[in-house]
């Protein structure tokens, strides 16, 4: 069976959008994953369709109500679908790469988009809702942030990208950023490739390009290393 993507949002009509090419439309023409939008007005009984109210306590916006919300997660997960429901809030964790990997290796997930001020947090609680954000920042509602989740999982899934190592030595796969890359021509512009990519010796072009990963880590995300690596010599 297919990695499953559920996406549940006001909006269902922003997608696949960029999911529908490069190589995440070429996995989702191939079926190695599917991609469901469900439009939570759906879920709501009045013939206005309502999905929000009034904040309790006052304030500016609108909040989307927790009974609406619940109703639209019941339609999309029926008893028995063990996938992971995440909320896309600036209000949760940071995406990692580490989440990533979890939510492949499961049968899909479930994502839910909010929009105005937020979702009740009730309907978080209640259905164990995994917050997450995808940066220190706000958008206009969780769709976008929703389209670089899937991105991030659905090239992960075997078979969606051309060369397994590739997604093993880039940024993140081991904690740190990636190393910088170079190709053809070897002198650009009176640039020199360094002469021990040339070199071919697979050792020596190991040690810096972990090196290199090392030191663009700790000059641009320090937040990222580990102990020791604080306290490492500095890379040449």
């Amino acid at each position: 069976m297919s990695w499953r993507a559920t996406v549940l949002t006001l909006f269902p009509e922003m997608f696949p959008g960029p999911l529908g090419g490069s190589l995440a439309g070429r996995g989702l023409e191939r079926g190695l994953w599917s991609l469901e939008a469900r439009n939570i007005r759906d879920a709501a009984t009045d013939r206005h369709r309502t999905v929000d109210d009034t904040p309790f306590g006052g304030g500016a916006g609108m909040v989307m109500r927790p009974d609406v919300v619940d109703a639209a997660v019941a339609a999309a997960m029926p008893e028995g679908d063990t996938r992971p429901l995440v909320f896309l809030t600036p209000r949760g964790t940071p995406l990692r790469q580490s989440l990533v990997r979890d939510l492949v290796a499961g049968p899909g997930v479930v994502l839910l988009c909010g929009r105005y001020e937020g979702v009740d947090q009730r309907v978080v609680e209640a259905r164990g809702m995994i917050e997450v954000s995808v940066g220190d920042y706000v958008l206009s509602g969780g769709e976008l942030a929703a389209m670089v989740l899937l991105d991030s999982c659905v090239r992960l899934i075997p078979g969606v990208m051309g060369a397994s190592e590739s997604a093993e030595e880039e940024s993140f796969s081991d904690g740190l950023l990636e190393y910088p890359h170079y190709t053809r021509p070897a002198d650009w512009r009176g640039l020199r490739v360094p002469e021990v990519l040339l070199s071919g010796h697979h050792g020596q072009v190991a040690a810096w390009r972990r090196a290199q990963a090392e030191a663009v880590t700790r000059a641009r995300r320090p937040d990222l290393l580990s102990p020791q690596l604080h306290g490492a010599a500095q890379p040449a």
